[in-house]
């Protein structure tokens, strides 16, 4: 069950940077893109996609650019992260008392 969550951690991540980078360095390629973060073109190429799906940013002939839409997102980013931690911390089991008093 955790390692699910792990795993799709790990590709938000990977979207986030490959967002940052497009962000920093707007107009920007997949192979640029691949270079800077290390990452295989496909799943450059995938996170682009989630990217695009999601109206952060758009393609253009000089690669990716950031949507209007994207000041919004990373204003709010930090605060959406947060509720998500909160929401995680509020799940943990603290210790084996309380679990045997279930």
């Amino acid at each position: 069950m955790i390692d699910r969550l792990e795993k799709e951690v790990d590709v938000l991540d990977r979207h986030l940077e490959v967002f940052v980078l497009v962000w920093q360095a707007e107009p920007i390629g997949i192979v640029k893109l691949s270079t800077k973060t290390g990452l295989p073109h496909h799943k450059v190429r995938y996170s682009l996609r989630v990217l695009e799906e999601e109206e952060l940013i758009e393609p253009c002939s000089a690669g990716a650019t950031t949507t209007d839409r994207a000041e919004e997102f990373v204003e709010t980013l930090n605060d959406d992260l947060a509720t998500v931690i909160d929401t995680l911390d509020a799940m943990k089991i603290s210790g084996s008392k309380e679990m045997q008093s279930v």
